[in-house]
């Protein structure tokens, strides 16, 4: 089966060896047959890895949905945080050209409300679809922006027209949201139970949001096929690409690598790197334990982060990201007398000397000690970034369990939100409001 990108770990001979690799062979492939066989830690939400073959069934709703919105509107608001938004947003902005008009506008993943505003001063005078995105409807985030869009909407929208713009995509039998969507009549698309947010991009959470903006998510599902097959049947460790990443990944942590930085060299994949950051750092951040995620955008932070990442803490490894094949041909002029001293480039191709940025990094990186590998994937489509989602996920199932830790759950995430609750007021909080009044009262 060809992968379409490839994974190149040739620069991490300094610190990890083929052999290395080898010896973790019974581990990886124990903990390959745990997951397969559903006996892993965090065995109860290991339905994204058939995700790719079961969404068969809800893609027909979900292609006459998006066609109807990209048919009879101006676009949707998507309303969602965490897993609830960050694929979508990492699909549209890697698959999109940087200055189309985006039909499908984020909210409820902050609490900003100068953004809030602009994005209703926006809508105004538009014909928008709603897609609120919560397995509970309990989050905050979310939820008010929920509230405060639909009071928006009822403004100039009677109950039947709300019933016709508003999508609820939420838990199958119960929760807030669940509630109200039925009681509404608003129409539903389901988040398996065992299937996590951060997992949930081929999911209706991901994939009508796609959809609407007008991508293809038939071949987005394809490409996750195939590497789904490519990852459940090959567990060698120095074959199959995800056990390779998370196995070196592994062996990075072990030596003191304790920070990944996701680094690309095209802005197209911004978002993946935000996605990617949440799947990495819910998964893995657990019991003093796991490697921090950060992500860079080159060239751009070299002029920034670039001057740590040469000579700060040795701590980081880095995994570039890079894009093989781009549409533009726009080559560098040559220009009589040379003025600006760029005559030496003139007449290259602006990717050629983006690809020239990645080596000299590449290399400037590897030679100030910090270890790097890169995933080159050959073009932006559909197909090609299925796989990429799916690779990821199952490389972080794996590097999780190599941890000893759950990859599938998220209790720190809880923290927050009990101390939110209680200085906002909810009811059954009233105990810790205090304790943190408190706290308040002795800082100031």
């Amino acid at each position: 089966m060809n992968t379409r990108f490839k994974l190149n770990i040739q620069l991490l001979d300094d610190y990890i060896k083929q052999s290395d690799l080898s010896k973790l062979e019974d581990k990886v492939r124990a903990i390959h047959q745990s997951l397969w066989n559903k006996t892993c830690k965090g065995h109860d939400f290991l339905g994204w890895l058939s995700l790719p073959f079961d969404a068969a069934e809800q893609l027909n709703r979900v292609k006459d949905l998006a066609a109807e919105i990209r048919d009879h509107s101006d676009g949707m608001v998507s309303i969602g945080i965490g897993g609830s938004y960050l694929g979508a947003r990492a699909a549209i902005e890697f698959l999109a050209e940087p200055f189309a008009a985006k039909n499908v506008l984020f909210l409820g993943h902050h609490i900003s409300g100068d953004y809030t505003d602009s994005l209703f001063s926006y809508i105004q005078d538009k014909d928008v679809y709603v897609n609120v995105i919560s397995k509970s409807g309990g989050t905050t985030e979310p939820a008010v922006a929920f509230r405060l869009l639909r009071r928006v909407l009822s403004e100039s929208c009677s109950e039947e027209e709300l019933k016709r713009r508003i999508i609820a995509t939420t838990d199958a039998n119960k929760g807030i949201l669940h509630d109200i969507a039925k009681a509404k009549g608003y129409r539903r698309f389901v988040i398996p139970d065992d299937v996590g947010g951060r997992f949930s991009v081929l999911t209706p959470v991901g994939l009508l949001p796609i959809a609407a903006a007008g991508f293809d998510i038939e071949q987005l599902l394809k490409g996750a096929q195939d590497m789904a097959t490519l990852c459940k049947e090959n567990d060698n460790v120095l074959e199959n690409p995800a056990l390779t990443y998370a196995a070196a990944r592994y062996l990075l942590y072990e030596k003191g690598k304790k920070v990944e930085a996701l680094s690309a060299f095209e802005p197209y994949f911004q978002y993946i790197g935000e996605w990617w950051k949440q799947l990495f750092g819910e998964s893995e951040g657990k019991e003093n334990k796991g490697i921090y995620p950060t992500s860079a955008n080159l060239t751009t932070d070299l002029h920034s982060l670039g001057q740590y990442f040469q000579q700060g803490e040795r701590v980081l490894f880095e995994t570039f990201l890079t894009l093989d094949k781009t549409t533009s041909d726009t080559k560098i002029p040559e220009i009589e007398g040379d003025p600006d001293q760029l005559n030496f480039v003139a007449g290259q191709d602006l990717h050629a000397v983006n690809q020239k940025a990645y080596l000299g990094t590449k290399y400037a990186h590897y030679e100030g000690d910090l270890p790097n590998m890169t995933l080159s994937v050959p073009e932006r489509n559909e197909y090609v970034l299925g796989q990429l989602f799916y690779f990821f996920e199952f490389a972080v199932a794996v590097s999780g369990l190599l941890l000893d830790v759950n990859p599938f759950n998220q209790p720190g995430v809880e923290a927050y939100k009990k101390n939110m609750f209680a200085l906002l007021g909810k009811p059954g909080f009233e105990d810790r409001k205090q304790e943190l009044d408190d706290k308040i009262k002795g800082e100031s």
